[in-house]
């Protein structure tokens, strides 16, 4: 490695707070996720880490300083003093960044002898992220995974009630089939690992995260796991009762409707409703009274003797 002074870009005589203010606007500026297009990002992050850690260390400074450790943090050869010569006593200890999921660029966590670990976490958590574990090429271990990539399907109503397959195109033009589980959540994501951006660094792809949206019905709407259906009746079916025929997801259904029947009464036919994964929902049937289109002289002339022999009052 080069010089340390030379790579933090400081004199021999500076102070602690000058090299760790340094170190601070190099790291923000060569972080690998601040120059993707940059080959030569991820060895200088490196660099700079490792120039940071033995000017950060006291006692490895004063070796340095009087040659007795190179750059490296290796002893240089000073005679033949027998076995554990030196006062570094070998290789000096590298920074281990580990970089972990988070803001627009990642953040690291730096762990190792004599880091300063406090202003390490402070400098690198604006690049929330992705954390590059140090690695052969970066500093010895895992390089990043790719960026995640935000998507949106909206899935037909009766598809999301039952589960189903929606073929859809993501942000980077891959085609693929999404598993829909019955009845997610609307607005919820589903997460397909490895389906985001590829890394750049040579680490695994991000994830896709997909954003499940459902579409409207003409007939249902759903209510949790329960499923709601307005279905007409007439008159006389609401009086005498009656059963009718009700439209369900797995087609229609015959329903008997009781006698004496309000119109906005609500029956349930249990297990018609969402495939959730704690059991099937139920269909909530809505019951509408619809009068004949156009009138009758017959229940005009029913209505107003009723009116005036036995009126009612359904408001009370």
């Amino acid at each position: 490695m080069r010089d340390p002074y030379d790579v933090l870009g400081v004199a021999r005589s500076a102070a602690a707070a000058e090299i760790k203010k340094a170190y601070r606007k190099l790291a923000k500026t060569w972080h690998p996720d601040q120059k993707p297009d940059d080959p030569t990002a991820k060895e200088r992050f490196a660099e700079i880490g490792a120039a940071y850690e033995l000017l950060s260390d006291e006692t490895k400074r004063g070796q340095f300083d009087r040659g007795e450790i190179d750059a490296e943090g290796k002893p240089r050869f000073q005679g033949f003093a027998g076995p554990g010569a030196g006062a570094a006593g070998g290789r000096g200890q590298r920074f281990d960044y580990e970089f972990t999921p988070g803001g627009p660029f990642g953040g690291t966590r730096t762990r190792g002898a004599g880091a300063d670990s406090d202003m390490f976490e402070e400098i690198l958590s604006a690049f929330g992220g992705r954390r590059p574990r140090a690695s052969a090429g970066f500093g010895g271990g895992e390089p990043p995974r790719g960026e995640d990539l935000q998507a949106e399907v909206t899935v037909p109503f009766r598809d999301w009630a039952r589960g189903a397959k929606q073929r859809m195109r993501l942000p980077n033009g891959k085609e693929l089939e999404v598993a829909i589980p019955a009845g997610i959540e609307p607005g919820k994501a589903i997460r397909l690992k490895g389906q985001g951006m590829p890394s750049g660094f040579g680490g695994p792809a991000g994830d896709a995260l997909i954003t499940v949206m459902v579409g409207a019905d003409p007939q249902f709407t759903a209510e949790g796991k329960d499923i709601r259906v307005e279905v007409p009746i007439t008159l006389y079916e609401a009086v005498l009762g009656a059963k009718v025929r009700v439209p369900t997801l797995d087609g229609a259904v015959e329903m008997k409707v009781p006698p004496g029947s309000d119109g906005g009464r609500t029956l349930r036919l249990r297990g018609k409703g969402v495939a959730a994964k704690d059991g099937f929902g139920d269909l909530l049937v809505a019951l509408r009274i619809a009068l004949p289109k156009g009138g009758d002289p017959r229940l005009t002339e029913y209505a107003e003797a009723m009116k005036a022999n036995a009126p009612y009052e359904p408001r009370r």
